[in-house]
């Protein structure tokens, strides 16, 4: 009798919880998404900037001091970035508003310049640093401040990227492999829906991609698309290998904070000048690099491509430069992928766009996340471009890649809690293989 009433009991305060969390939710996506729209239109205007005047470029050293100074006025010397946010969550760790204008404007500095950085981890930290804040001011106790932290990166990433169904389930799953946080799936979905309500109300146009040559599945087109997931899940480890070795090697030999920033600046102005000697006129891997993807969806990409941004990329965040490192992972596996993939007789455009979500999955370990991402990335508002077999080619290859890329990640705060290999719980933390 007892237990028919306790279940009774938690049956009826269901409505109640699901009206809080779209109340919350709402604020959340609201503030969230505001932050988003605005870093999207601040990153807009200064790579525009940036694009036509190319003597910035020689700030970088002056900027990567200044980014330097800045975290340090603030009390903010041992900056954990994306880090910081996913150890918040799990162990619900208070993260500092200043995050939010820090990261900012430090990342839009990096990119004035002409740093090689992406965006997502930034406007990760934005979210997560505003919503964390309103939950605290809401007085929610330790659980749904973890809750309402991955609300703020849900509506922050969506307005950014305008990909809501990726950016709720990224929020849920990057935090603990092989742990989902099921409870946070309405008020996450939800802030994600009106961060890019948000982002839309302003003018802010969803990432999108048109591919061409995606076949159906065959026996042929699923051993080719088996190893260009093992291929991907190589290029996974390499991305992450150089963006954990950077900063080692940065701590060894110039551990003083300004002076590795000025050199590391220094270092992506030399490696800029080598490669347009070689390659005269290109600036490929300065910034985020959203016109060198666009290419490698339309089936041209350099094959050196993906190396270089990686090596630009550890470069500039490794000294101590702001942003994030998806972009960059989009351009690698879009840039190798369409290399390879007509050597193995696929479509140059469709590898490019299998290796953009399944590189993705291996750097972050979040395979249904990169199966959202390939769907809101290539299918358009009406998924009409994919057929149920040829998205059956992304899942295996977004699978391949997690299985095989082992337990290495982009985020060093990641747990893994389950084995990829076998349904056992490990409970490990990512790069032990380092």
């Amino acid at each position: 009798m007892k237990e028919n009433q306790s279940r009774l009991r938690a049956l009826l305060s269901n409505p109640s919880v699901f009206l809080k969390w779209v109340v919350f939710a709402l604020i959340t996506g609201v503030a969230a998404g505001l932050a988003g729209t605005a870093f999207h239109y601040a990153l807009h205007g200064v790579t525009v900037l940036q694009e036509s005047r190319r003597w910035l470029l020689l700030l970088l050293p002056a900027v990567g001091i200044a980014i330097v100074g800045l975290y340090r006025l603030c009390g903010v010397e041992k900056d954990r970035g994306t880090n910081f946010v996913l150890t918040s969550v799990r162990e619900n760790t208070a993260l500092p508003l200043n995050m939010a204008p820090l990261i900012f404007l430090s990342t839009v500095l990096t990119h004035l310049a002409g740093g090689s950085s992406g965006r997502e981890g930034a406007v990760l930290q934005i979210g997560g640093a505003i919503s964390n804040r309103l939950g605290r001011l809401m007085r929610l106790d330790d659980k749904d401040r973890r809750v309402i932290t991955m609300c703020g990166m849900s509506a922050a990433f969506s307005a950014l990227f305008g990909t809501p169904l990726t950016a709720a389930m990224f929020a849920m799953e990057v935090v603990s492999v092989g742990v989902m946080y099921y409870a946070a799936i309405v008020p996450c979905v939800l802030s994600a829906i009106v961060g890019l309500g948000v982002a839309k109300y302003f003018g802010v146009a969803p990432t999108a991609f048109d591919l061409q040559g995606v076949p159906d599945l065959s026996p042929l087109t699923l051993a080719q698309t088996i190893g260009m997931g093992l291929l991907f899940a190589l290029v996974s480890i390499l991305f992450c290998r150089m963006m954990h070795v950077a900063p080692k090697l940065y701590d060894r030999f110039l551990p003083r904070p300004v002076i590795r920033a000025a050199v590391g600046g220094a270092a992506v102005i030399g490696l800029t000048v080598l490669v347009w000697i070689w390659n005269p006129g290109t600036y490929d891997y300065n910034g985020a690099g959203g016109a060198v993807i666009q290419a490698a969806i339309n089936g041209y990409a350099r094959p050196e491509a993906f190396v270089l941004k990686m090596l630009f990329t550890a470069i500039t965040l490794g000294a101590g430069f702001k942003g994030g490192e998806i972009v960059p992972v989009f351009f690698s596996g879009a840039t190798f992928g369409c290399t390879v993939a007509p050597l193995l007789g696929l479509h140059p455009s469709f590898g490019a766009g299998l290796g953009m979500v399944s590189v993705f999955c291996g750097v972050t370990n979040c395979p249904l996340t990169s199966l959202l991402l390939a769907l809101e990335l290539f299918a358009g508002d009406s998924f009409g471009m994919f057929t149920e077999q040829s998205l059956c080619l992304f899942a295996v290859s977004i699978a391949v890649s997690y299985m095989f890329s082992g337990y290495y990640s982009l985020y060093s705060a990641q747990k893994i809690l389950y084995s990829k290999v076998r349904p056992e719980f490990i409970d490990k933390n990512a790069n032990d293989e380092e």
